[in-house]
């Protein structure tokens, strides 16, 4: 038997000879099967004392385990005695949910939800999260509280909009726009959800499905928009259109948010763009210096002439106080990462974000809430509104045709 002390290259050398062994192994008569069969389960469990092909777990203590696959998530969580409401399973930028299969080779990363001992800063009771830039814990019921109030600060900080108005909310079917809508109608808001199906493989149903749950929860209407069905799929659009799939998607999103609002007599739109959204979008432009951008990184979009109002009520709370939020209100939402942002240069932001605000905790706050305090206003003049019309859709348009005529007419002409 190897010992375990030898190195990664040892290690690597000895898995590819136990493959090739394997292979070898696989080829022999069938006369005798049962001795390679034997010999197979022998050679995999070698490879596993190597961890080759387990499951890693990573926490952020830094420990790391190691856990024989294929596994669901609580079955993993069960084998390390880790009870399943204290953490967060998370795999690259997807969480996973307790019945969710991780395959062999996977890497999973758990971060905590009970805070290790913390007490709540209200109550004194055991804290639940931990939220280091308000230098603070909270139990259940006290983070809850402080969810809603730092939701109802930014909608009164930015005056988004007023009790009797008519809130549209825009929903993905992901956590963040299905969380936004709770809270606002927990909130006492009038609330009505749009879901615009873009016809993404293995995606839009799920991701319907979500919406779909969220308002009969919520006992709230849902409105469908089926762009898939009116145009075709947004990436047989993108392509045929010469656009990259992220910018068609926000074209056509765009277009409907203000299409729906104004067909619907709503007064606002809301987005559930969150605190790593906006700063990773400024920390991007910045890096670019997109004037033209940089002006527009608000959390809220003024009505101007054809363009009903657009706000970011989750844009004082972070990615992981939204999806703790959601855990402890049971929300369902889609957990599969959109197949559309894979290599999108806003995940690299947000990751090098990330990584700053570990070490100090509450840059990513303040680099964003400084921009608004001190330069928005001074970038404001950089941004052009047009009061042109499309002279297909009569949307406001800074040329003759927008850019989602522009886009569906190429693919229809292509079509």
């Amino acid at each position: 038997m190897f010992s375990k002390k030898h190195s990664n290259s040892t290690n690597a050398i000895n898995a590819i000879n136990a493959i090739n062994a394997i292979n070898a192994i696989n080829a022999i008569n069938a006369k005798n099967a049962t001795n390679a069969i034997n010999a197979i389960h022998f050679l995999k469990t070698l490879l596993k004392l190597y961890n080759i092909f387990m499951i890693t777990v990573k926490e952020r203590s830094g420990k790391v385990h190691y856990v024989e696959g294929p596994r669901e998530v609580r079955a993993i969580l069960r084998r390390l005695n880790i009870l399943e409401n204290t953490v967060l399973v998370v795999k690259g930028n997807e969480l996973l949910t307790p019945d969710r299969m991780v395959e062999d080779g996977a890497t999973i990363e758990l971060i905590p939800v009970i805070s290790g001992g913390m007490k709540c800063r209200v109550c004194n009771e055991t804290a639940v999260i931990g939220i280091p830039r308000h230098n603070a814990a909270f139990c259940k019921g006290h983070f809850k509280e402080f969810f809603k109030k730092q939701v109802l600060r930014a909608i009164k900080e930015h005056s988004m909009f007023k009790r009797d108005d008519r809130v549209l909310v825009c929903v993905s079917g992901g956590k963040d726009s299905l969380v936004l809508w709770d809270v606002l109608t927990e909130l006492g808001y009038h609330t009505e959800g749009l879901y615009i199906d873009l016809g993404i493989e293995g995606y839009s149903e799920k991701s319907k499905e979500m919406a779909l749950k969220s308002a009969e929860r919520l006992k709230r209407r849902l409105i469908i928009r089926d762009f898939s069905k009116e145009c075709g799929p947004i990436k047989d659009v993108a392509r045929r259109g010469g656009r990259t799939d992220c910018s068609a998607c926000g074209t056509v999103k765009r277009h409907y948010f203000n299409k729906v609002a104004l067909e619907g007599g709503f007064d606002v739109v809301a987005t559930g763009h969150n605190l790593d959204d906006e700063a990773s979008r400024l920390l991007g432009n910045l890096l670019r210096w997109q004037w033209e951008y940089l002006g527009r990184i608000t959390p809220v979009l003024e009505e101007s002439e054809g363009l009903r109002k657009k706000v970011k009520p989750l844009c004082r709370l972070t990615e992981h106080e939204i999806a703790t939020y959601a855990f402890l209100r049971g929300i369902e939402y889609i957990v599969d990462e959109c197949p559309m942002s894979k290599g999108s240069t806003s995940l690299l932001y947000k990751e090098a974000l990330n990584r700053i605000e570990l070490k100090s905790p509450g840059t990513k706050h303040y680099f964003y809430q400084e921009y608004l305090r001190s330069a928005v206003k001074r970038l404001s003049g950089t941004v052009a509104f047009s009061t042109r019309r499309c002279s297909i859709c009569g949307m406001p348009t800074s040329e003759e045709v927008c850019s989602f005529c522009r886009l569906t007419e190429r693919f229809s002409k292509v079509s």
